[in-house]
């Protein structure tokens, strides 16, 4: 039974895939399970207008001014070392960093801070939500205690306000620290196709991989008119989510995730996919007619 889903477990289906890293790579593996994909990229990274938040915090840094900083994403960590590389030799960040307590939200900001020389004294478990590192900090309360702390995040395009207000409750002087934001890509010409795909009823499963994607497509189908059809078209589509936080939005939207893959990575996604895809397709389309 397994074997079958690996060698085919996606055959014959339309999977919508939203995400333009390894786009490519990712096309292949879904075609290698029998599968038919469809790349609409949903988002990009754009660097601030105004890095100010981030140069304010590289001077306080400097000064002793934080006793924690806390990173939430690897691109923005790396994102944050060019920007405070601007003003200050990166040495003398990765020194600063080390005179302070470093937390982690999950493996990719810890492979960053690693090639900057920088130890993590928390890294927060799988899943690596908000919750989780949350979590993590209350269980080291006694060496990493947040009352009166002057705490420093990185944020990841957009503001969590829910691990913001954490910290705060727990008594945590708290500075953000944005660096980057996510916008629309400059071509929405395949998001607006995959709108209108959703909504005529063509696609069999769609796998999302961060909130994000999950906002811009619903932005796109306001702005075609298409909201309430792309609704109706989710109906029949399986939806795929990486992990709790792009589960949390979905529910949140109205779009409740079918499936989560056991590990919060793109490969093990898709093989899941390929795994239970064709019954819960199956499953999802006779609860409509029934």
């Amino acid at each position: 039974m397994k074997e079958r889903a690996k060698s085919g477990g996606l055959t014959g289906l339309r999977v919508l895939w939203f995400e333009s890293r390894r786009a490519t790579e990712m096309a292949k593996l879904i075609q290698s399970y029998g599968g038919s994909p469809i790349v609409a990229p949903s988002m990009r990274e754009v660097p601030l207008g105004s890095n100010t938040e981030a140069l304010a915090f590289a001077r306080a840094l400097a000064a002793d001014g934080f006793d924690m900083v806390i990173f939430l994403t690897g691109v923005g960590t790396r994102a944050l070392a060019r920007v405070v590389e601007t003003v200050y030799p990166i040495e003398q960040f990765a020194g600063a960093l080390r005179r302070v307590s470093v937390v982690a939200r999950g493996p990719k900001p810890v492979a960053a801070l690693k090639e900057l020389g920088v130890p993590v004294t928390l890294a927060a478990p799988e899943p690596n939500t908000w919750r989780d590192l949350l979590r993590a900090l209350d269980e080291k309360e006694d060496s990493l205690p947040l009352k009166g702390w002057r705490v420093a995040v990185q944020e990841y395009g957009s503001q969590n306000s829910e691990l913001l207000a954490g910290l705060e409750e727990r008594g945590a002087h708290v500075t953000r620290v944005p660096v980057y934001q996510w916008a629309l890509p400059e071509d929405t010409g395949p998001l607006r196709a995959a709108v209108q795909s959703i909504a005529r009823g063509e696609i069999d499963m769609a796998l999302f991989t961060t909130s994000i994607q999950v906002v811009h497509l619903l932005r796109i189908s306001r702005e075609m008119n298409l909201e309430q059809e792309l609704r109706r078209g989710f109906a029949r589509v399986v939806v795929g989510s990486i992990g709790p936080m792009t589960s949390e939005e979905l529910r949140d939207r109205g779009l409740p995730a079918d499936f989560e893959p056991a590990h919060p990575k793109m490969g093990f996604l898709v093989n899941e996919a390929a795994q239970q895809g064709a019954a819960m397709v199956k499953k999802k389309r006779r609860n409509i007619s029934g």
